[in-house]
């Protein structure tokens, strides 16, 4: 009686030959193994190699999650994603320096939370300033593991550390792309030559495409924007 039976307990207490073929998984196909996946896996092989026998087995965990982070379909792409953990990570990292003392002390009488916020928000702020929306998340991430994991007398060598780590996996993960150029990078001659020059180029679009998104934010809640400020202007109207 399969009266009480979920869908799934049904179809597993069902006898009909081949019912593998009613599930989701018949629809199942395995992806191919692309550039992105073996060059994900060696940037970070070569990085953990580094880090073991070169840097005195030193935490690798922020150079891997760089290295990572730096690769994509192209060097301009990977360059892109790599910038973004970078700019995220030393202004994340610079910025949660005096705040972790201000979060941690709570001069003023001022709660733990709003120094949280306050530094949140100036992490914000400053990747806005330097036009690296994009770099947000990335700033965030290292704030927030600072405050909540790192005890006091480490959060200056950590926090530095950490910074230049990310920097070191990203850079490892962008010498790939001149050393085993994709097919796109061969045919437009990026080569460990031409490292500066694309380099250079590939930041150059990094910023107009992050000028690109600000202006598709602007467009998308501009008109929110203007009926706040409509409805801010009545209020004082009937002040008045």
């Amino acid at each position: 009686m399969a009266f009480g039976f979920g869908p799934q307990e049904m179809l597993d207490r069902a006898q009909v030959p081949d019912k593998w073929q009613l599930t989701p998984l018949k629809n199942f196909k395995s992806p191919r193994i692309r550039a992105r996946m073996w060059r994900t896996a060696l940037a970070v092989l070569i990085t953990a190699v580094v880090y073991e026998y070169l840097l005195s087995k030193r935490n690798p965990c922020f150079a891997l999650i760089g290295a990572v982070y730096a690769v994509g379909s192209q060097f301009e792409e990977g360059f892109h994603n790599g910038i973004n953990r970078v700019i995220g990570t030393l202004v994340g990292g610079l910025l949660v320096i005096p705040f972790y003392e201000l979060y941690t002390s709570q001069p003023f009488g001022i709660p733990d939370w709003i120094w949280l916020v306050s530094g949140l928000c100036l992490v914000i702020w400053c990747n806005f300033a330097l036009g690296a929306d994009s770099a947000i998340q990335p700033g965030s991430v290292i704030y927030f593991v600072v405050i909540y994991t790192v005890g006091t007398e480490r959060v200056l060598p950590y926090t530095i550390a950490r910074i230049l780590d990310t920097g070191g996996g990203v850079l490892i993960a962008l010498l790939l792309y001149v050393l085993f150029p994709s097919k796109h990078d061969r045919e437009k001659g990026v080569s460990l030559l031409t490292f500066w020059a694309e380099t250079k180029d590939a930041f150059k679009s990094y910023i107009n495409k992050n000028r690109t998104s600000r202006k598709k934010e602007r467009e998308n809640f501009g008109a929110e924007d203007e009926k706040f400020y409509e409805f801010l202007s009545k209020i004082k109207d009937r002040q008045k």
